[in-house]
């Protein structure tokens, strides 16, 4: 663990150092939701080094080197190390649900809602993410590499295109979220700005107090696309919402 407090450059140093070492498969087997978070929790001294099975062996000994600290056997809780596996969808049972297409962290399966998805195999990163999400169990995971394990059966190459993936994935899905918060943002304003033509309501205190809601919702989305915290709670109603 540290033994002093890290400027934030130096953690962000650290951070990115460790990063560069993990096998980037964004499996969440360790327990944090991707592989620069895992490295944010070591580089801090919240995490041991053994909890990335898809690293295996070689990775402890990797992160071990970097920081100083003792090499581990892997910490079997959070997985075992084994050949790497690829999902293979059975298109006879797939339904087309999309959840799948969700799940993964690396966005390597194609396919559109009600229609046959698939995987494209040399993107797959043997996550397992979206075999659990699979409401007709038609996911399977084939393993590839034979007797190699860990970073035999995973190269740098491939570590750092599943990052950039993952990358691009975390920057579309929040674009797409930004572009819908403020499409719901002007839905509303759009209403605030006529609320007597856009509500069934006649009594001007009625309709005065939708308009302290909206203005509220509004106000609570303006928040949080500036950083701030906010957002609704206990049933209220988002940018776009209508209360009854």
């Amino acid at each position: 663990k540290p033994t002093a407090p890290d400027s934030t450059a130096a953690l962000a140093l650290r951070v990115e150092s460790l990063d560069a070492l993990l096998p980037q498969t964004q499996c969440t087997r360790c327990g944090y939701p991707d592989c620069h978070a895992y490295a944010q929790a070591m580089a801090e001294g919240q995490a041991e080094i053994n909890r990335c099975p898809p690293g295996g062996a070689e990775g402890i000994v990797r992160l071990a080197a970097i920081t100083g600290r003792a090499v581990l056997p892997l910490d079997e809780t959070h997985g075992h190390e084994g050949p790497r596996a690829l999902a293979v969808i059975d298109e006879a049972w797939c339904i087309g649900c999309t959840l799948c297409i969700k799940a993964c962290p690396v966005d390597c399966i194609l396919g559109g809602s009600k229609r046959m998805h698939t995987v494209i195999d040399a993107q797959c990163t043997g996550c397992e993410l979206c075999v659990p999400v699979c409401p007709v169990d038609c996911i399977s995971m084939r393993p590839l590499t034979g007797e190699r394990t860990g970073w035999a059966a995973w190269s740098p190459a491939q570590a750092a295109e599943a990052r950039q993936r993952y990358e691009f994935r975390t920057q579309r899905l929040e674009r797409d979220k930004r572009e819908h918060d403020e499409a719901l943002a002007a839905k509303a304003a759009a209403k605030l700005a006529n609320l007597e033509a856009h509500t069934q309501h006649t009594d001007p205190e009625v309709i005065e107090r939708k308009r302290a809601v909206v203005e509220a919702a509004l106000a609570r989305a303006r928040a949080r696309q500036g950083g701030g915290q906010g957002g609704g709670q206990g049933g209220e109603p988002g940018p776009g919402g209508e209360p009854s």
